[in-house]
């Protein structure tokens, strides 16, 4: 049997019309019969680095008994000028996690995946544990099995308090050896007790965003190896029904033919 976390996340392909531009990581997030693909804001757009993808492409499985068998889904990010995904803010400003909302009926009928939900959501910032043991779910540097069309999971530990948001800021710091590819993958710990959560006994805390640095002398002084997550309770509002959600902002169409960077 395949472990259910691993189909939780699908490697993005982020496209300018047919030119490939970067890949990144998705997973899935389900809510009252709705189906979500969440990564990181930055997948979809990144003013800074002049990336600005109109589609994205996720790879599916669809045979539960041949996992070699898959194809791309594309995916439009923009519709009639403005953006499809939904983006929030919180008393600090903005936070680089993306949601956008999966058509259930084009998608294959025989694809195979799993979802969080809101139940995986922890229940509270005071539960979780500095030094809490983790698992990031991705594609770092594109690196998969491709055979199979799976993702690798990293080892890595929750390095700031959980129950204060770093420096102010919508994350906490993980310690874990990360690579580009990797943003947007969810970083989760296992639940306990075990089968809290039926066939996906996971604890959702984050979503895997960037490593950070600081000022160093590059010859002598490593990198720090840490990375931010966002706080994965962003999502509960993102996924609002979408009277409520009408007041998320959208973007403008991107400019024809901009340079990209890795995500």
């Amino acid at each position: 049997m395949i472990e259910s976390i691993l189909l939780t996340a699908t490697r993005i392909g982020t496209f300018d019309r047919k030119r490939s531009l970067t890949i990144a990581t998705g997973f899935f997030f389900e809510r009252d019969d709705r189906l979500f693909l969440v990564t990181s804001r930055h997948v979809f757009i990144d003013e800074p680095s002049k990336h600005f993808p109109d589609r994205i492409e996720i790879e599916l499985h669809i045979d539960s008994e041949n996992l070699t068998r898959s194809i791309g889904f594309s995916i439009p990010l923009y519709r009639e000028g403005k953006s499809l995904w939904r983006q929030g803010q919180d008393s600090a400003g903005g936070i680089d996690v993306a949601v956008i909302e999966l058509e259930r009926a084009a998608l294959p009928e025989t694809a195979i995946y799993r979802a969080f939900t809101p139940r995986h959501i922890y229940d509270s910032l005071e539960q979780i544990e500095v030094g809490t043991s983790l698992l990031v779910v991705g594609f770092p540097l594109g690196f998969h099995d491709t055979l199979h069309h799976m993702p690798v999971v990293r080892q890595a530990v929750i390095a700031s308090s959980f129950g204060l948001r770093f420096k102010g800021q919508g994350y906490f710091l993980t310690d874990a050896r990360t690579h580009r590819g990797t943003s947007g993958a969810p970083v989760v710990t296992r639940a306990a007790p075990e089968g809290t959560f039926d066939d996906l006994p996971w604890m959702l805390l984050g979503v895997h965003a960037s490593r950070l640095d600081v000022t160093r002398d590059q010859k002598q002084d490593e990198a720090l190896g840490l990375n931010s997550a966002w706080y994965a309770d962003i999502l509960l509002t993102l996924t609002v029904d979408p009277i409520a959600a009408a007041s998320v902002a959208s973007e403008t169409v991107p400019p024809v033919g901009a340079d990209t960077a890795g995500c």
